[in-house]
């Protein structure tokens, strides 16, 4: 078998997985390092975390109040349940009596850990954290690199006052858009009505008091980019406090490293031109 009949086109999603080919991987590289390039000329830390979120660390984010659909919990097969396991071959599945508590969640963002991790922490008032994930999201349907049960997320997280916040923001977000524009991908800035972070259901009220996410468009409905305004949710929720005992801000951009790949291959029309397109521009 060919290495083309593995990934023709250079990837293969099916059900919600993607496999990427040489070309196509190196283009997710390669755009990871340009996102995590300007983290770092920002002053970013670099950080790594588990790639399993524990359930109760999501209980004070209210993420069960707000995204239980979306939730992938990680269980164990029981001890009584594993001798003579068998597995339905016409809908291939571990039935749920088998399976032990869930103690742990694969994460569906890659900042979800952020937060926990820096629990009863000061932090400074300008701090900035950069981490990439696999992510994972029980999603209701599946659509080629735009709408994937596993993929690749890059995010830069900021934390202090709330004039770095949106300052950091809104410089993540300027980044984001002249580099589309440098390579010619026509994407739109809009206000999304999704934050993460709304405790008691309050989307709307919040929503018109200040922009809580925006996102960067292309081809009119894939998001390859969101920034949000946390305000000091997590700051609270996790304890986070600067150095004057306020409770810190908190902000982030991610960067759904599948969904540009979508959006450079429809534009440029294959793997190849895409990663040629975004290897010059970085050049220039």
């Amino acid at each position: 078998m060919s290495r083309r009949d593995i990934v023709a086109d250079g990837y293969r999603a099916d059900g919600g997985l993607v496999t990427l080919g040489p070309e196509a991987l190196r283009l997710r590289g390669e755009l990871d390092r340009i996102f995590a390039g300007w983290g770092a000329r920002a002053g970013a830390d670099a950080i790594a975390y588990p790639p399993l979120i524990p359930a109760g660390d999501l209980t004070a984010l209210d993420y069960w109040d707000n995204f239980p659909h979306l939730a992938l919990p990680v269980a164990g097969v029981r001890e009584d349940a594993r001798k003579g396991l068998v597995v339905n071959t016409e809908h291939p599945a571990i039935g749920h009596d088998a399976l032990s508590d869930a103690g742990h969640v694969l994460p569906s963002s890659a900042c979800y850990p952020v937060y926990p991790g820096l629990a009863a922490t000061v932090v400074e008032d300008a701090t900035l954290i950069s981490t990439v994930a696999n992510c994972f999201r029980n999603e209701t349907h599946f659509d080629g690199l735009r709408r994937l049960m596993a993929f690749t997320m890059r995010e830069v997280v900021f934390l202090g006052t709330r004039e770095h916040v949106l300052d950091r923001g809104a410089d993540f977000k300027r980044f984001t858009v002249e580099f589309a524009a440098a390579l010619g991908l026509p994407v739109e800035v809009r206000a999304a009505s999704d934050p993460f972070f709304d405790a008691k259901g309050r989307r709307s009220l919040m929503l018109s008091l200040f922009p809580a996410k925006e996102e960067v468009v292309y081809g009119g409905s894939v998001a390859i980019a969101s920034v949000n305004f946390h305000r000091n949710f997590f700051g609270e929720r996790c304890g986070i406090r600067t150095g004057d005992g306020e409770y810190a801000f908190s902000g982030c951009i991610g960067w759904g490293l599948e969904r540009w790949l979508h959006a450079l291959i429809d534009h440029f029309g294959s793997v190849e031109k895409a990663l040629g397109a975004v290897e010059a521009t970085v050049s220039t």
